[in-house]
């Protein structure tokens, strides 16, 4: 399978008059169809909501166009809760999936009425202490430890992981939370990431159903991937919502549960593919091996350097071209590690050709820093009628130098010109 950009040479080449490159490019239609498919997909269950995981890509625009799908917004933290409410999500369009939580954030998810969803026994009385009391509406988060398997080999391990109660200490919890006022129960469980496997969400679903007596909702999280290599298939997630009704008709409709609602909380799936980096080619150096560098950096898209992440890099108006010449594309950090590829054949690249790494969607932007003081480059929406729209501009000197404003240095700071 060849994988193709969401934009062509000729439109780059307009977009880059406006925004300097590198920036990230969203693909509104792409955003638009999926969000549509992914509701359609899960139709069958009345009470469905997706709640796509904010860190993905808090980017406000990015929620505004799903909130018109009926997404809510899950979050992890403070500064994600401020943005859900900034948008006009309500309480019940947000889920509260924290872990090694601050009371303020406790607090706060509280105050706007959202879903919390508990990732510790332990949180039972803190979050009781911090708020005076328990929500009737409350989630718990499963962890049932051990090595997650599928019939295509082990997919995680669970037991391995941080997050969330025991089997033993989820009945105990929700027991203990029933007692303590709460009426409506959800579980939620995340026990594999990034599964381009269509069998993934309906095995989850029967492990979630089979432990389910007294719920509200149940959360598959997320964990359902994208084809980051040309080699895979993509989930098809009409053939996964089908097969996450079958496990409900089969487990929960006989239990008298054909009232629970099924909640997702995909962030990669959502996003992941209607996201690029657009970066330009500004060095090439020939030592020990063929180097290509480019103006984006580790800053840009930290996946490569600290999961040795694949990204499908294209060079523009070069995708017919012989893949002959071995490259490491890098950027400029003063880490060794920050390369978006190694060892990979691409057509030969000319200083100025522009590069599209694919798939940055979901944790590309937003896992961004400053580093070596580099500056986190703009976001932009192609529109669906081939327009664009800076969704968030790039950083400036005087952002990265804000917070030092107290001290009173900035007044004597020189600018380049």
């Amino acid at each position: 399978m060849k994988k193709k950009p969401f934009v062509t040479k000729e439109q780059l080449e307009e977009i880059v008059k406006k925004y300097p490159t590198p920036f990230h490019l969203y693909d509104e239609k792409g955003i638009r169809e999926n969000a549509k498919a992914v509701k359609e997909a899960f139709a069958w269950n009345p009470g469905f909501r997706e709640y796509f995981a904010v860190k993905a890509t808090p980017n406000p625009f990015i929620l505004d166009i799903l909130k018109e799908y009926d997404c809510g917004c899950d979050c992890a933290s403070l500064t994600e809760l401020m943005l859900a409410d900034s948008q006009g999500f309500d309480g019940k369009h947000i889920m509260f999936s924290s872990n090694d939580t601050p009371a303020e954030e406790f607090a706060f998810a509280n105050e706007l009425g959202a879903i919390i969803n508990l990732d510790d026994f332990t949180h039972i009385d803190f979050l009781e202490k911090t708020i005076g009391r328990i929500p009737e509406t409350i989630s718990c988060r499963y962890n049932p430890g051990g090595v997650f398997k599928m019939s295509n080999g082990i997919m995680d391990n669970p037991g391995d992981a941080k997050y969330g109660f025991t089997h033993e200490q989820i009945i105990e919890g929700f027991k203990i939370l029933k007692e303590k006022g709460a009426k409506h129960f959800g579980v939620h469980a995340f026990l594999a990431s990034n599964t381009v496997t269509n069998e993934y969400y309906p095995k989850l679903a029967r492990e979630l159903f089979e432990l389910v007596v007294e719920l509200r909702f149940i959360n598959l999280s997320g964990g359902v991937g994208i084809p980051y290599t040309p080699d895979q298939t993509p989930n098809d997630i009409r053939v996964i919502g089908e097969g996450v009704r079958v496990a409900y008709e089969e487990i929960l409709v006989p239990a008298g549960l054909g009232d629970v609602a099924i909640y997702t909380e995909m962030g990669r799936f959502m996003l992941g593919p209607y996201g690029c980096l657009v970066t330009t080619a500004i060095h090439e150096k020939h030592t020990h091996k063929e180097y290509i560098g480019v103006d984006a950096c580790a800053v840009n898209l930290m996946r490569p350097a600290i999961y040795g992440a694949y990204h499908h890099i294209t060079v523009m108006g070069k995708e017919d071209a012989p893949c002959d010449h071995k490259y490491d594309v890098t950027g400029s950090l003063c880490e060794n590690c920050d390369k978006f590829a190694i060892d990979r054949m691409l057509p030969k690249i000319d200083m100025g050709d522009l590069l599209v790494i694919h798939d940055t969607g979901a944790h590309g932007f937003s896992m961004g820093y400053n580093y070596n003081g580099k500056l986190k480059s703009a976001e932009v929406l192609l529109k669906e009628d081939g327009s664009t729209q800076l969704i968030r501009r790039a950083e400036t000197p005087e952002d990265y130098f804000r917070t030092f404003d107290c001290f009173d240095i900035l007044k004597d700071m020189k600018h380049p010109k």
